[in-house]
């Protein structure tokens, strides 16, 4: 968890990454993000979990594949080909995946995938993250 401060500056409740498996720095990273239900945003009349906090978990996954100690906060700047196929719901464990496809000048282009045991719930073609420079 201590790495995940270090790279994030978000916290509870807006951080969507609970741990890292992998990681291949400046190729990709793999992490999980475990639904509870206390969470506040889980909708009580289902228990799912909102799939553009799903998105918004590959995308903060996606700074970890590009960190460095060079660059500062990364920012979402866009997305392309986003896919809902299914949901999470309270007590799953969402696994994430995120690959860079090209990083250049700053901005870090990548696609997602997350998944709900072994289902597919999200799918992103591409997420573009702004990687500031380091002030």
């Amino acid at each position: 968890m201590e790495h995940i401060k270090k790279v994030l500056p978000h916290r509870f409740p807006f951080l969507m990454i609970d741990g890292i498996e992998e990681m291949e720095q400046g190729k990709s990273v793999k992490g999980y993000k475990n639904i509870s239900h206390n969470d506040y945003y889980i909708n009580k009349s289902d228990g799912t979990f909102p799939n553009t906090l799903v998105v918004e978990a590959l995308a903060q996954l996606g700074a970890f594949a590009s960190t460095t100690e060079q660059t500062g906060l990364g920012f979402l700047s866009s997305l392309k080909g986003v896919t809902f196929t299914g949901c999470a719901k309270a007590g799953d464990r969402i696994d994430l995946y995120y690959e860079v496809l090209r990083n250049k000048r700053g901005f870090v282009l990548g696609r997602g995938t997350a998944k709900a045991g072994n289902e597919t719930i999200v799918t992103a073609e591409e997420i573009l993250i702004y990687q500031a420079p380091q002030t």
